[in-house]
């Protein structure tokens, strides 16, 4: 089935600023959005998103990074110049413990405005889109780089990005066993309980990153950790790597030698750079910007080749505004087409 374009996934949003406007913004909540889009409908807006990137159909100004005591707050935008021209601004606060406190670790929300006219589109809750965005991103990338027999998976880090990697992955490949591991090894074990359950997905938690990853083709590392804990001899040949928890200068999962000998594939090579694992491999003098082999739009629109042999490959997902904005107008044309969300005015 031919995949939707940038235009196609955006010019169904409602028609102009003066309706929107008259009528008042949509709140959406997370309920509102987790019923209104699959894992399936994020992947297809997170493509049309890299695509659009691709051909300049995405203004994407780099991020903004608060510090605060015990986490911080990302601010991200970006603008989205198809049919339809449409900015979304995201603020989010990053607070590792907060599961102790009985809170998510990552909440915030998504500010959507028509660019033509400045009208506030709606106001989406952040967490589901945000989850779901960037497991999107890990199976668009796995799309390409990962091989398509792979039936092995492994998931490091059982917090709340670990089920969305695993539902966005399923989308592209047919696994028969899933290996999980986590610093809370009793989390580990309910996680894989609850995963083998629900999906039907043999699951097993491991004592260790190694026994995890060696036996998968697929990788995902997922977790908050400040210092990096995968290294050449954890991953077989072959592999794919999704390098998803370092999303600020602190955080760092993947071994400077492992992202120098592997072809690496950025979202944002700028935003890498400064944050993610290759900002790491670079500062620890183990590679240079030379030596990434491509953003992901690049790989995806078939300007750079992906997997052509038994590399390991690593994604380093940062976390991009680009695939906010897919994602945020991608809700508010099925809101608008369901009938979802309140409406409000500020004024």
């Amino acid at each position: 089935m031919a995949k939707p374009s940038d235009d196609q996934i955006f010019d169904a949003l409602t028609g102009g600023g003066g309706t929107a406007a008259a009528q008042g913004a949509l709140l959406l909540s997370r309920a509102d959005i987790a019923r209104l889009m699959s894992p399936a409908d994020y992947l297809s807006a997170v493509e049309a998103g890299f695509r659009a990137a691709r051909t300049g159909k995405v203004d994407s100004p780099p991020p903004l990074h608060i510090a605060a005591p015990g986490g911080g707050f990302h601010a991200k935008g970006a603008a989205l110049m198809g049919d339809r021209r449409v900015v979304a601004l995201k603020l989010n606060g990053n607070f590792p413990g907060n599961p102790g406190r009985g809170l998510p670790t990552i909440q915030g929300v998504i500010l959507l405005c028509d660019a033509e006219n400045g009208v506030v589109l709606a106001v989406l809750d952040s967490i589901e889109v945000t989850l779901r965005r960037t497991a999107a991103a890990t199976a668009l990338a796995a799309r390409y780089l990962a091989h398509p027999t792979s039936t092995t998976l492994a998931v490091i880090g059982c917090g709340a990005q670990a089920r969305p990697q695993i539902d966005a992955l399923m989308h592209g490949f047919t696994f028969e066993r899933c290996f999980v591991f986590d610093s809370d090894l009793v989390r580990a074990a309910a996680f894989a309980r609850d995963t083998s359950r629900s999906l039907g997905l043999p699951c097993d938690s491991v004592g260790s990153v190694r026994e995890a990853t060696l036996p998968a083709r697929i990788v995902v590392t997922c977790t908050t950790s400040r210092s990096a804990f995968l290294d050449v001899d954890d991953v077989a040949p072959g592999s794919f790597v999704a390098a998803v928890g370092a999303d600020n200068p602190d955080k760092s999962e993947i071994a400077p030698r492992l992202m120098a000998r592997a072809k690496v594939v950025t979202d944002v090579l700028d935003q890498c750079l400064v944050m993610g694992d290759l900002h790491h491999a670079i500062a620890a003098g183990a590679m240079t910007r030379d030596q990434v082999h491509a953003e992901l739009a690049d790989v995806v629109v078939g300007a750079r080749p992906g997997r052509t042999g038994e590399e390991v490959a690593i994604f380093d997902s940062t976390g991009t505004a680009i695939q906010d904005v897919a994602s945020a107008a991608a809700v508010y044309r099925r809101a608008l087409e369901a009938g979802r969300g309140g409406r409000f005015s500020f004024a």
